[in-house]
């Protein structure tokens, strides 16, 4: 069977198919949490739940029984009731915090996300004091760019529903037309959606027009002119991430290195983050994992830089594959890891179809990095910690790796 890097599921899942490496918990439409702690409509992702509703769950403990689930799926469905209730209710008592079960609507919307595509108008927003629901981002050339909405503006209706005191993840979904119980996912394009919005005193509606946009999970600069090193800034890891990052590492000047910044990334596609890790490896492992007990094993490319000198920025938001891809840089000592420890999801997730079209993805496994460490709870320690200052603390050790200034 292949392994989690040959993860491109069908648009209906069947019992048995490719394995994937998942990235979080919970699916809540379009959330990227750690240092970007805004949603967008497009971001693929899920949200880090808080650690300290974790509780204290061994790796091998808590695992949801496949065959229980997709008993009390079927069962349902024969009595008229919701398998994808019935099932979630199976691994709710399991204690399995990273199995959870989707409906075919929310399914379909994230891998359209892990494609890098979504239907929308090209807004971020966050919360903001008092319950209130601000315009974090306007991506360029959308609907929303277009309206002249900008960063600042405060959103205070959605199609007449108030947001205010409204979670971000229910507010995103309406602004993609998606059910707020994810019975259903985004709407067409071409399909209205009326804002309320306010700028200082003034009050006004917009009129936009869904439309099917990119969004933009890898982000290339030089902020720091010049003789500074490139920055190059991965949100997820969605379908072209690994091709995007070599591109970079080919443009960068080899003299002032590479700051990949991980921060904030929830994970995504482990085809991209074995990728990525090839753009840095002249081949070599970069992560074990095991399915049910039968191990297997994750090489990158050959032919990667491995002279440009590289710093990673890591945080509590950095999980699944990001720490894959952080761990294994470190293992090989090709990066110095440098920020606050990461969050510590290394489970593995098989998907399959449930009677009623719902999705059940159930752990079978977790990973090590190439050293043999394991990632769940434990997280990856970085070489320096460091807080608010991370960034200019790994622009001093890069200059010291010999790059940048």
């Amino acid at each position: 069977m292949p392994g989690p890097c040959a993860y491109d599921r069908p648009r209906r899942i069947r019992r048995g198919a490719a394995l994937t490496l998942f990235l979080a918990s919970v699916l809540a439409t379009g959330v990227v949490t750690g240092t970007w702690s805004d949603a967008a409509e497009g971001a693929a992702g899920r949200s880090a739940p808080d650690r300290t509703s974790l509780g204290a769950h061994t790796r091998e403990s808590a695992l949801a029984d496949r065959a229980a689930v997709e008993r009390a799926a079927s069962r349902a469905v024969e009595d008229g009731k919701s398998g994808a209730q019935a099932a979630a209710e199976v691994v709710s008592r399991s204690g399995d915090r990273w199995s959870a079960i989707y409906t075919p609507g929310e399914y379909e919307d994230f891998q359209e996300q892990l494609g890098g595509g979504y239907v929308g108008v090209g807004l971020w927003v966050r919360p903001a004091a008092g319950g209130r629901i601000t315009v974090s981002r306007v991506q360029p050339d959308s609907p929303a760019a277009r309206a002249g909405i900008a960063v600042g503006d405060r959103l205070r209706a959605i199609d007449g529903h108030r947001t205010r005191g409204v979670p971000v993840t229910e507010v995103v979904a309406r602004l993609r037309g998606a059910a707020t119980d994810g019975s259903r996912g985004a709407a067409a394009a071409g399909s209205p959606v009326t804002l309320d919005l306010q700028r200082g005193d003034r009050r006004w509606s917009e009129t936009l027009h869904r439309t099917r946009l990119r969004s933009r999970n890898v982000v290339v600069d030089r902020p720091y002119g010049a003789h500074g090193p490139t920055r190059v800034k991965i949100g997820a890891f969605t379908k072209g991430t690994g091709d995007e990052v070599r591109r970079a590492v080919r443009r960068a000047p080899s003299h002032e290195g590479m700051l990949l910044d991980l921060r904030g990334n929830t994970g995504g596609l482990v085809t991209e983050a074995v990728a990525t890790a090839s753009a840095f490896l002249d081949g070599g492992l970069v992560a074990t994992y095991d399915v049910r007990g039968s191990q297997r094993a994750l090489y990158a490319q050959r032919g990667g830089n491995t002279h440009l000198p590289l710093v990673v920025l890591v945080d509590g938001g950095t999980m699944s594959a990001a720490e894959l891809l952080a761990g294994a840089l470190q293992d090989r000592g090709r990066a110095v890891l440098v920020g606050s420890p990461t969050f510590g999801k290394g489970a593995v997730q098989m998907p399959s179809e449930l009677p009623d079209g719902s999705v059940a993805e159930l752990t079978v496994g977790h990973y090590r990095t190439p050293s043999g460490r394991t990632v769940d709870d434990s997280g990856l320690t970085p070489d320096l910690a460091a807080g608010d200052g991370a960034e200019k603390r790994a622009r001093t050790v890069l200059s010291g790796l010999g790059g940048g200034s």
